[in-house]
């Protein structure tokens, strides 16, 4: 799971300057913004990292680790 890390401008003019919101994608990450924010108006998004979760195989290296265990 990747974090993005957005600024908005509210429907009603107010700048946020940085919400964290995880998501597969960036579209799934937009898709919960824009279920807190409403109409908002996205002026940056950034891509903060990803989140390793302990056992879940993310490249071909973390594969054979898990194997060779």
């Amino acid at each position: 799971m990747l974090k993005f890390d957005f600024s908005v401008k509210t429907r009603e003019g107010q700048k946020i300057e940085s919400i964290v919101i995880g998501g597969m994608d960036r579209a799934d990450a937009e898709r919960k913004l824009k279920q807190m924010y409403r109409h908002c108006e996205i002026l940056r998004c950034d891509i903060k990292g990803q989140v390793m979760r302990p056992g879940i195989a993310h490249s071909v290296d973390d594969i054979l680790s898990l194997i060779s265990r």
